[in-house]
């Protein structure tokens, strides 16, 4: 079956993960990690997107971002996937595939959702038991957005500078955000629309990005269509 095209609209935030493939191993050291962070910067620049939010674990990396154009995304993922993947054979002595097949994505709606999706991904060290607090973590965006280290690679989306007024005042709130566990239900939607390619949202959001696009955003009811009535 060949492979529907993904949706990428510009100014549309969008989720993005980038998995190992058989979820090998494909962050090794640090030097593994400053790489893959080197061309993401890269990259995001060179093709006009803006990253808001990123984690880096040690199988997988989360990206959340906003492009300028619906090309920007797939030549930004394109073209790091191929340089790291030429620097981690190099550097391990190996050949071969590194990442499972595409990197998957999904558009996310701004309001709610575009907040939930910045904790999810700074949350997975901590979901995963590497740290017990997301600053412990050094290969994400959480230093960055709660703390107010400085990076040229993260750039903050209109809903995390829409917390406060100051830098100061947004760290606070954006900490405070974090004393209030994703809902599982929120959890749910995020792990299931990344896999599946559909927008993160409510309905609504899904309409317009289906009108926008002509590709469905919600799944189908299982089992099979009912038949029609036999005519007496």
């Amino acid at each position: 079956m060949a492979r529907l095209p993904r949706v990428h609209l510009a100014g549309v935030p969008e989720h993005i993960i980038q998995r190992g493939n058989n979820r090998q191993v494909c962050f090794a050291t640090d030097d593994d990690f400053a790489a893959y962070a080197h061309w993401l910067k890269e990259y995001s620049e060179a093709f006009g997107v803006q990253i808001h939010a990123w984690v880096m674990m040690t199988n997988h990396a989360h990206i959340l971002c906003t492009a300028s154009d619906n090309s920007g995304i797939s030549l930004m993922m394109q073209s790091i996937g191929r340089q790291y993947v030429r620097y981690f054979n190099r550097a391990y002595q190996r050949s071969g595939t590194l990442w499972e097949g595409r990197f998957k994505s999904c558009l996310v709606q701004q309001a709610h959702y575009v907040m939930a999706v910045y904790r999810y991904i700074e949350l997975n060290p901590v979901r995963a038991g590497m740290v017990e607090s997301p600053f412990e973590y050094p290969w994400s965006s959480y230093a960055i957005n709660a703390q107010g280290v400085q990076s040229a690679l993260c750039q903050p989306h209109a809903c995390y500078l829409a917390l406060a007024d100051t830098a100061a005042e947004r760290q606070q709130a954006y900490r405070d955000l974090f004393k209030i566990e994703v809902s599982a239900a929120m959890l749910a939607d995020i792990r299931s629309t990344i896999k599946s390619g559909m927008a993160l949202g409510n309905d609504r959001f899904k309409q317009e990005i289906e009108a926008l696009t002509g590709r469905r955003q919600h799944k189908e009811q299982p089992g099979r269509p009912k038949s029609k009535q036999k005519q007496n």
